[in-house]
């Protein structure tokens, strides 16, 4: 089956039986807070205390970087809006074999990333309130969350909504404090000048080796900037929400993430313990600098927010694909039953899937927990890479046959493109390099090609025809 002659997989059609109940301020606000996670808030802190005052660049480069893709992905999911994104875009470019491989694995990295950040949010609530068991506050967000998704797609994006607009409140409060601050214009504080930026080492005080431990943290806390595309396909207006979004990336960004570290660590010393600390991290830390009163455990607890989104947005967004996949003859069927509007054997799965990992933290926190971990360590790259080769193809059928359907179109086409794959490529070798991430780029290697070996013997039994529209609406709606 040629790549020309392949037929569309039939996922937006398939997806008739979703609701449209995201309404576009949802979109919006998911599209604006999404891009403040728990990777922003928690894991910045391990990347300030390699690169030191370099995670700017770090940020930077990666943040360059993930632009190039949201604007790749942001052209296909308005030419075809799809609950499964970018494993229908893969399907549709490469072939049934690719969507499987990105979607399932996909799936796998936001069913474990539920469990880890539910863990996440225990460990603050439980700090809180000593002598609670983390696991029954795991549990209690588990069962908030499914349920939420369960209900009517509204409900999640009603959850979003609020969750977004407290994280981008904090977090522009943040920059607002931290530049009246950096200014000397804060009553109370003197302007620190260069002396973080330059001083114990100066800007990159660990060398190259530090820039790039904190560059592949970087790359890693941008992950879930997707979720926006998948939710898109049940909002009241599909193509114009992810033009918005899209195109809105570049400053929130910018803004958001750079801004951030920049005002950070020119507040703190960068080997302040405090800053790698996961119990306090670079936000706390900075705030507590400025000796504002009970802004420290203001910021916890909108780190606690951005975990609890986190769990929300990832079994929604699980849930999603996995309907996605099961519509297109890639999955077992009774995963893609709807009910209500919403896939809820989907959502259960996928919760109960993110619940055993936490429960395997417990059981083997020396061996199988972190080999889960590392499975799913590079999945965000993998997931990019499907998404530039996606592009890279579908853009000349585009032009061909829809060139309506072009709202948004990738810079520079077709060398932007290529320049990200080159940098995802970059990536890939620096990985290599360092030992740590080196596990994980090997552990998610073996789990991408049993993952596309599977694809493919799934794509043989299906046979080269893909399935019609309307027999995956009747089969989704079984």
């Amino acid at each position: 089956m040629s790549q020309t002659s392949a037929p569309a997989p039939v996922d937006r059609k398939a997806g008739t039986p979703l609701t449209h109940g995201l309404k576009q301020r949802h979109l919006s606000m998911i599209a604006l807070g999404g891009v403040i996670g728990a990777g922003l808030f928690v894991g910045s802190g391990a990347g300030i205390a390699a690169a030191g005052p370099g995670i700017v660049l770090a940020y930077t480069v990666s943040g360059l970087l993930v632009m190039l893709v949201m604007r790749m992905l942001g052209e296909m999911s308005a030419a075809n809006p799809a609950s499964g994104s970018f494993s229908v875009h893969a399907e549709r470019a490469i072939g049934p074999w690719a969507g499987f491989t990105a979607g399932w694995s996909f799936w796998v990295l936001l069913s474990v990333a539920v469990g880890l950040e539910g863990i996440g949010a225990a460990k603050i609530v439980s700090g809180w309130l000593p002598g609670t068991p983390e696991w029954a506050w795991v549990a209690l967000f588990m069962l908030v969350f499914c349920g939420t998704n369960l209900a009517a797609v509204k409900n999640f994006g009603e959850f979003e909504f609020w969750f977004a607009a407290l994280k981008v409140g904090a977090i522009t409060l943040f920059l607002i404090l931290g530049g009246l601050a950096i200014a000397g214009l804060l009553p109370g504080t003197e302007a620190p000048g260069t002396t973080n930026l330059t001083g114990d080492g100066g800007f990159l005080p660990n060398g190259s080796e530090g820039l790039v431990i904190g560059l592949l943290a970087s790359v890693f806390a941008y992950g879930g900037l997707e979720t926006v595309t998948i939710a898109a396909a049940e909002s009241e207006h599909p193509v114009q929400g992810v033009a918005k979004a899209v195109r809105t990336a570049m400053w929130r960004i910018a803004l958001f993430y750079i801004g951030s570290m920049a005002v950070i660590v020119t507040l703190v010393p960068w080997n302040d313990p405090d800053v790698a600390n996961p119990d306090k991290g670079p936000y706390v830390t900075a705030l507590n600098h400025l000796d504002i009163p009970g802004a420290g455990i203001v910021m916890q607890v909108v780190v606690l927010v951005a975990l609890l989104s986190a769990m929300n947005a990832n079994i929604y967004g699980a849930s999603r694909m996995a309907y996605s996949l099961v519509a297109r003859g890639q999955g077992p069927r009774a995963i893609g039953k709807i009910s209500g509007g919403v896939p809820r054997i989907a959502v259960l799965v996928s919760s109960v899937f993110g619940f055993l990992c936490v429960l395997l933290s417990y059981w083997r926190p020396d061996d199988v927990f972190p080999w889960l971990l590392n499975m799913i360590g590079a999945v965000i790259l993998v997931v990019w890479l499907f998404v530039a080769v996606s592009q890279l193809l579908l853009r000349r059928r585009l032009e061909r046959e829809g060139p309506e359907k072009l709202v948004v179109r990738m810079w520079l086409y077709p060398v932007l493109t290529w320049v990200a794959i080159a940098g995802m490529a970059g990536i890939f070798v620096l990985m290599l390099r360092e030992p740590d991430t080196r596990d994980q780029l090997l552990a998610t290697g073996v789990m991408t090609v049993v993952l596309a070996v599977a694809g493919v013997v799934v794509q043989k039994v299906r046979g080269p025809a893909a399935p019609s529209a309307e027999a995956a609406e009747e089969r989704a709606a079984e």
